[in-house]
């Protein structure tokens, strides 16, 4: 063989790779030496063992995510500790991790703009944004949390089409409509039931995925758009961005009527629910 050593080559392969290459050399009549053809009889099954064993072993990382999160620890903390354990049980060094941690961030760095918009989001809060946004729907004597919902939802659908965000649940949902939400209740005399707002937080989140789903394909360009256009293109079918735009259109606003009416009547039973001591017989009808 020239001088090549076979046995370093053979141990600088993977698990699975050796596995393979025992195999083949046990089942082929392939004039190789006989201690070779010995330890393929001997050592492929333990070299297989090996192989799975360190394939599940790579998973690790799984189980520390749900025991993490199970017993509610610091997230970015879980997620660190599972990337650094799937690496060590994989056999790549930490400098590898690193710099695979770096290069991937570096590729999705757009996705941290969403850091900006948290620490915007906290100052202004921090500032009274909280309170400005209770006390203007205040002023609507009429306005109920179902309202609120409502007329967020047809902007949130409007402002899609055109694919401007307002920072999702977090930046702006939570700091801005619901002490809106909260601020209707408390202008009808009304004490926020605990229970009550936290069903008002899943129905502002789900308006909030609703509108932005059906809204974004409004978007010609959009990557929801490119991703049903490219969908279509792999089976054949070939649409113009502009006619997927316009079928979506009467999707859209059936979802988010939908969406609205369905909102609106589950928050007046809710409120029903929880003030009824407080709304008495005429307040009930």
């Amino acid at each position: 063989m020239g001088g090549i050593d076979l046995d370093r080559c053979f141990s600088l392969l993977s698990e699975p790779d050796q596995a393979e290459i025992l195999s083949f050399i046990s089942d082929s009549d392939y004039p190789v030496k006989k201690e070779w053809k010995t330890r393929a009889g001997t050592d492929i099954v333990e070299t297989l063992k090996r192989g799975v064993f360190m394939n599940w072993f790579c998973l690790i990382g799984i189980v520390i995510v749900i025991v993490g999160f199970a017993l509610k620890w610091n997230s970015i903390l879980v997620i660190l500790l599972a990337a650094a354990a799937t690496a060590l049980v994989s056999g790549m060094s930490p400098v590898a991790l690193l710099e695979t941690i770096g290069s991937t961030f570096v590729a999705n760095r757009n996705m941290a703009i969403f850091i900006i918009v948290m620490l915007v989001t906290g100052t202004l809060e921090r500032n009274g944004l909280r309170e400005a946004a209770a006390a203007l729907i205040g002023k609507f004597k009429g306005a109920t949390s179902g309202m609120v919902i409502g007329i967020y939802g047809v902007m949130r659908a409007i402002f899609a089409a055109f694919n401007v965000g307002f920072g999702g649940v977090a930046g702006f949902v939570r700091p801005v409509i619901m002490p809106m939400a909260e601020g209707a209740i408390t202008a009808k005399g009304h004490k926020p039931n605990e229970d009550h707002m936290e069903e008002l937080k899943g129905m502002a989140s789900g308006m909030e995925n609703i509108t932005w789903f059906f809204g974004q394909v409004l978007f010609v360009g959009g990557s929801g758009a490119l991703l049903v256009q490219g969908t279509l293109e792999g089976l054949g079918i070939h649409v113009e961005l502009i006619d997927l735009a316009l079928i979506e259109i009467p999707v859209c606003v059936i979802a988010t009527v939908l969406a609205i009416i369905y909102y609106y009547v589950k928050d007046r039973r809710l409120y029903k629910k929880y003030y009824k001591d407080e709304l008495g017989e005429e307040g009930l009808k």
